[in-house]
């Protein structure tokens, strides 16, 4: 009796498991979709057809988007269906100081703790920036600067710290690329990596929160410009 009880309990978790996998795998085939801009922000979301999309029954799919409503990227308004989150200016202003100190703060520990090596492969990876800004090539522009932000905070070691930009950074990237568009920006921000990764190369820790700080104060303050040259030219 015990072994056919136990028998069944092992079936039943085996099965709960791949459920979970798959709403898990829906929850990042949607962020992503978002990331990119394949689901902009105020898009409604088609729940049949996107499911259908993505190969997956109704109820992973649902499940995903209460995980993607949990972390702010989705909004269910009850009657009327799921939306992709639009930040307000109000969100933005409340948002990114909260990432300034944070990734400030990466900058700061990843100064005495990123090896030669560590040096050597952010160099690599500064080079390839500046390639991608002087050809304004915006999307590989916007993809290297992320890489090189996850590879800071990854030097930086702090669990805690990581978990925290990598919520609210899930949060920006329904703007952050966005800033990129105003008229200079990607040449500023190319400018303003290089002294960030100056002041890692000098151990200059103080230098390096101070630098990264005002980069993620300068992305916002690019945003609320481009959204006054919009606003103009409407």
């Amino acid at each position: 009796m015990y072994s056919i009880m136990y028998t069944k309990y092992i079936e039943y978790m085996s099965l709960k498991v791949v459920k979970t996998a798959l709403y898990i795998e829906v929850s990042e085939r949607l962020r992503s979709m978002i990331a990119v801009g394949f689901l902009s922000p105020g898009t409604w979301i088609d729940e049949q057809k996107l499911a259908e999309q993505l190969g997956v029954s109704r109820t992973p799919f649902r499940e995903a988007m209460r995980i993607l409503a949990s972390e702010g990227l989705l909004r269910i308004e009850p009657r009327r269906g799921c939306y992709v989150t639009e930040l307000t200016e109000k969100d933005l202003d409340e948002i990114f100081p909260l990432m300034a100190m944070l990734e400030g703060r990466c900058a700061f520990e990843a100064t005495s703790k990123a090896s030669e090596q560590d040096l050597e492969d952010l160099d690599t990876l500064h080079k390839k920036l500046k390639g991608y800004a002087d050809k304004r090539d915006i999307d590989r522009y916007y993809a290297t600067n992320r890489e090189i932000h996850v590879a800071i905070q990854h030097l930086a070691g702090n669990e805690w710290l990581t978990q925290m930009v990598h919520d609210l950074r899930r949060i920006l990237n329904l703007s952050r690329h966005r800033s990129l568009h105003h008229r200079g920006r990607i040449e500023e921000s190319c400018k303003e990596h290089l002294s960030i990764f100056e002041a890692l190369k000098a151990r200059d820790a103080s230098k390096a929160e101070i630098l990264m700080k005002d980069h993620i104060q300068n992305q916002r303050e690019a945003l609320r410009l481009l959204k006054s040259e919009q606003r103009l030219s409407a």
